[in-house]
C-alpha cells in the first residue's frame, strides 16, 4: 500500500484551463484531496503538478524491451499509461504471446492497457508463427486488461464486407471496445466507409489533407513520431481546431530514443510551436484516457494518484512521476525495480549459406539486368518502386554497392530449410558488411540487407544462433549482435543495457555506411505488406498497391 503523504505544487487542470497553488493530499494511492490556496494564479516558485503522459498507439515489442522494462524507462518522461498493440508477438506466439505481454506488464504499477490483435497474420502473403482468429479475440475480450480490437491494417477486407473482418469489428462493439484503425492513403467516400464500419482511430496519416478526411468521418487521429515513422511535422497544426479529436503516440519507439524522450518531447515541441497549451495537453494527456477508457488517474478528488510534476509548462522537465500513489521516477532516474521474466519463442531456422542468396540472371551473356528495386526513405514506412540496373557476374545478379543497390532478403525463421527471398533495394546506403534482424513486421522472419551474399550469410546466421536478434557484420571479422531470446523480439536483459547494447550495434550500422537514421528499425518495416508501394516477403517481392507478388526482374 502506497504511504500517505502532501504535496505542494501548481495545479494544472486541463479541463478547467486553470493552474493554481494547491496541496494534494495522497493516500491508499489515491488523491484524497486537493487543498487550494486562495491566490487566483500560479505560485511560479513551485513546481506544477498535472495527469501523466499517454502514448496512445505503441508497440511495446519494438522497444525491444518486455512490458515491466519499457515503463522502467517511460515513466523517467513522464509517461504513466501506454494503449499496447501486441501484435507483433501475436504474429510469432498467438495467443500465448498476449498472455506473456499481459502476465509480464503485472509485474510494475504502470497503466497497460492491451488491445486484442485483429490482424495475425497481417496477410496471407508471408509466413507467420500462429493465427489468432476471431473465437479467440472473443475470448480475449473477457479479460478486463483486453480494452480495444488494435489496428485493423486490412482496410481492403473492411470496405469489401469480408466477414471474417467485419465479425471482429462486430465483437468490437458487442464488447463494448473500442476499434483502432490503420489505413494509410485512405481518402474520401473510402475513408467514410472505412470509419463508419466502426474503425475510430488512425496513426497513419501520410498528409493533413488525408487526415482531415478522416477527422470529417469522425476518426481521432494520432499524431506519430517513432524511431522510423514520424508525422509529427505534418499533422500538428491540426490541434489548432481539431484538439479533441487528436492523440500523441510513438507506434514504433527503440531503446536508445526512448532514453532520449517520449510523448514529452512532442508535449515540448507543439508548445516551442506556438499551440495553445490546453490543447496540447487535452491530446497528450486526456483524450486517450476518454476515448479507450482506461482507468487512470486525472489528478481529481478519488482518483489514483497517476500523475506528474514539472517544472514549468514550456519546458515540461520531469521532475517526478506518480503511479498508483508510488514515487516511480524522480529527476530522470526511474525507481521501477527489474523484475524476473520467461523468455518464450517459436524458432526453427537452420543455417544458411551464402549460395542461398543467388539470384540467377535471366541471360548468362549479358553484363547488366534491370530489376524491381524496392526505394526505402529516412523516416518512412512508404516506399517506392525505383528500377536499377544491376551487374550480372558467373550468371548471377550481384549487388551494385557503388550504386546504392543492396541486397534484401527475408528467411522464415518458422520452417527449417525454406529457401530465402531475394531481391534488391535503394536507399540503405551500405559500402560493406550486412546487417540482419528477426524483427520484420509483421510476421517477424529474418530481414537482412548486405553488400554481398557472404556478408548475408554471416548477418543471418548470427541471429540463427542466438534464435533472435539484430546483428550487424563488417570486414576484417567486425561483428556485433544483440540477441532478443523473447519471441525472436525482446531482450531478456534490463533497458539501460539493452538500450545501450542497441547503440553499439546501430552505431556499427552506420559506420558500415547507412546513412539512415535508425537503420533497423527501416529494416524491420521492408516487410510489412500492408504498407504499399513494394516490400518482400518470405514468399516473395510483394506490390502493396496492387496486393500481389511481382517479380524481381523488371
Amino acid at each position: 500500500m502506497s504511504a500517505e503523504f502532501s504535496l505542494r505544487a501548481n495545479v494544472v487542470d486541463i479541463p478547467a484551463r486553470s493552474v493554481r497553488p494547491a496541496t494534494i493530499r495522497v493516500a491508499a494511492g489515491r488523491v484524497a484531496g486537493i487543498d487550494y490556496a486562495p491566490a487566483p494564479e500560479a505560485d511560479h516558485a513551485l513546481p506544477y503538478a498535472l495527469p501523466g503522459f499517454v502514448d496512445a498507439h505503441v508497440h511495446v515489442e519494438s522497444s525491444l524491451l518486455v512490458p515491466a522494462e519499457f515503463a522502467r524507462l517511460a515513466v523517467v518522461h513522464g509517461t504513466v499509461a501506454t494503449v499496447s498493440d501486441p501484435h507483433e508477438i501475436g504474429n510469432v506466439l498467438g495467443v500465448a504471446g498476449v498472455e506473456f505481454m499481459l502476465d509480464n506488464a503485472r509485474q510494475s504499477p504502470f497503466h497497460f492497457c492491451f488491445g486484442a490483435p485483429s490482424c495475425v497474420p497481417a496477410t496471407i502473403f508471408e509466413t507467420a508463427g500462429a493465427t489468432i482468429t476471431a473465437d479467440d479475440i472473443e475470448q480475449l475480450f473477457q479479460r478486463p486488461e483486453i480494452g480495444y480490437l488494435a489496428e485493423m491494417m486490412n482496410w481492403p477486407g473492411v470496405l469489401h464486407g469480408d466477414a471474417d473482418v467485419l465479425r471482429k469489428i462486430a465483437l468490437a462493439r458487442q464488447y463494448g471496445r473500442p476499434a483502432d484503425g490503420h489505413a494509410p492513403g485512405l481518402r474520401g467516400d473510402d475513408a467514410r466507409r472505412y470509419a463508419a464500419a466502426g474503425l475510430s482511430t488512425d496513426h497513419e496519416c501520410f498528409t493533413a489533407d488525408e487526415a482531415l478526411d478522416k477527422l470529417a468521418a469522425g476518426m481521432h487521429i494520432l499524431i506519430r513520431e517513432g524511431s522510423a515513422a514520424r508525422n509529427f511535422e505534418a499533422l500538428v497544426d491540426l490541434l489548432h481546431e481539431h484538439a479533441g479529436h487528436i492523440m500523441f503516440c510513438s507506434d514504433d519507439k527503440h531503446p536508445d530514443s526512448l532514453l532520449l524522450g517520449h510523448i514529452d518531447a512532442l508535449v515540448r515541441r507543439a508548445v516551442a510551436r506556438g499551440i495553445d497549451v490546453w490543447k496540447v495537453l487535452q491530446a497528450a494527456c486526456l483524450n486517450p484516457v476518454a476515448h479507450y477508457r482506461l482507468d487512470v488517474g486525472q489528478l481529481r478528488e478519488g482518483d489514483a494518484a497517476d500523475f506528474i510534476v514539472v517544472d514549468n509548462l514550456r519546458d515540461f522537465r520531469v521532475q517526478q512521476t506518480y503511479l498508483r500513489g508510488e514515487l516511480v521516477a524522480e529527476n530522470g532516474q526511474t525507481l521501477l525495480p527489474t523484475a524476473e521474466h520467461q523468455a518464450p519463442n517459436n524458432f526453427h531456422a537452420r543455417r544458411v549459406q551464402p549460395q542461398d542468396f543467388a539470384l540467377p540472371a535471366p541471360d548468362a551473356t549479358v553484363t547488366a539486368a534491370t530489376v524491381r528495386a524496392i526505394r526505402c526513405y529516412d523516416g518512412q514506412l512508404i516506399t517506392a518502386a525505383d528500377p536499377a540496373s544491376v551487374p550480372v557476374q558467373n550468371g548471377q545478379l550481384v549487388p551494385d554497392g557503388a550504386n546504392d543497390v543492396l541486397k534484401l532478403t527475408v528467411v522464415n525463421r518458422y520452417e527449417a530449410g525454406a529457401a530465402p527471398a531475394v531481391g534488391f533495394i535503394r536507399g540503405f546506403g551500405l559500402q560493406r558488411g550486412a546487417l540482419a534482424s528477426s524483427v520484420g513486421h509483421d510476421s517477424h522472419n529474418i530481414t537482412a540487407v548486405g553488400c554481398s551474399d557472404e556478408a548475408l550469410a554471416r548477418a543471418v546466421n548470427l541471429v540463427i544462433e542466438a534464435k533472435g536478434g539484430l546483428a550487424a557484420v563488417g570486414d576484417n571479422g567486425e561483428e556485433l549482435l544483440l540477441p532478443l531470446p523473447v519471441a525472436g523480439l525482446m531482450s531478456a536483459g534490463e533497458g539501460y543495457a539493452v538500450a545501450e547494447a542497441y547503440t553499439a550495434v546501430d552505431q556499427l550500422a552506420k559506420r558500415l555506411g547507412s546513412p539512415l537514421g535508425a537503420p533497423f528499425m527501416t529494416l524491420s518495416f521492408m516487410a510489412l505488406l500492408v504498407i504499399p508501394a513494394l516490400k518482400l516477403s518470405d514468399k516473395g517481392l510483394f506490390d502493396g498497391e496492387k496486393f500481389e507478388f511481382v517479380s524481381v526482374l523488371a
